[in-house]
């Protein structure tokens, strides 16, 4: 039998601890969301609910509506997805197979545009959708997605590790740039094709800046700018507030464990190349 190092102990022993750590808030959230009002108040505050009940999940949806701003928050986050895919996935792969003038610098252009903070272009972008009328509006909200430097840079560096040799057959058999890159192209990109969408995903559902300058229709907020609100009115109500913070974190939290290995895969090979 392989004796175990103490070294190996110690080390796991501290990840251990560290995981335990990491996990005890986000237990402890979905735990104060089945307590009754004012429980979690107690002093120490106490781990299990005495007594679970969904209360504070039934008010949220019956009383405060919740429900609207979750579905509200559903479909931004897959149109941004599905339009994020769309240019991002033809644009990396544009600078990274195909020939036109100015690739390069086109390129290091959109790199350089990554020191950029996004806040800084908020301003100036509300003020471009407002001279188009698309303020509050769905539109307005999935403007920044559209395409991303980041996106672009992650699909082109997996696209360059696509062999040349298998894009020149498809082109000798008569398939047109894009039959190539539907038929071909995608189906090798499918790693980082989840990956960029987990991570799309995640940031619009998330997002929270954005759609408070742009959305100002209550009926058009979403779920994050929902709950902001809600705290103020309910700040002192916490076990009200963790009940929105799970369904906020738990629909994004399941879609990265089912997803988490292409993901993985993405990131990692994605790097390499």
């Amino acid at each position: 039998m392989k004796k175990i190092s103490p070294a190996f102990i110690a080390v796991n022993g501290a990840l251990a601890l560290l995981a335990a750590a990491t996990l005890f808030p986000l237990v402890w959230m979905v735990s104060a969301s089945f307590m009754a009002p004012g429980e979690a108040s107690n002093f120490p505050p106490p781990l299990l609910p005495a007594e679970p009940t969904l209360a504070n999940y039934r008010e949220l949806f019956a009383a405060k509506g919740i429900g609207r701003q979750a579905a509200n928050s559903l479909l931004v986050a897959v149109l941004a997805t599905g339009v994020s895919l769309a240019f991002n996935l033809s644009a990396g792969y544009a600078f990274a197979k195909l020939r036109f003038p100015g690739r390069e610098r086109i390129f290091k252009m959109l790199l350089g545009a990554l020191v950029i903070p996004g806040q800084v272009t908020m301003m100036p972008l509300f003020l471009m959708l407002k001279q188009m009328g698309l303020v509050n509006t769905y539109a307005g909200a999935l403007v920044p997605w559209l395409a991303s430097v980041f996106g672009i840079f992650l699909v082109r560096q997996y696209a360059q590790g696509i062999p040349e040799e298998i894009l020149e057959a498809a082109r000798l058999d008569g398939a047109s740039e894009f039959r190539i890159f539907a038929s071909v192209v995608l189906p090798l990109l499918k790693p980082i094709v989840v990956t960029l969408a987990v991570l799309v995903f995640l940031g619009s559902w998330n997002d929270f800046m954005w759609p408070l300058i742009v959305l100002t229709d209550r009926d058009l907020q979403t779920l994050p700018v929902a709950l902001a609100g809600l705290s103020r009115e309910h700040v002192q109500d916490t076990e009200l507030m963790m009940a929105g913070s799970v369904i906020t974190v738990l629909p994004v939290l399941l879609l990265f464990l089912l997803l988490q290995r292409h993901y993985m895969k993405g990131l990692v090979t994605g790097s390499l190349k």
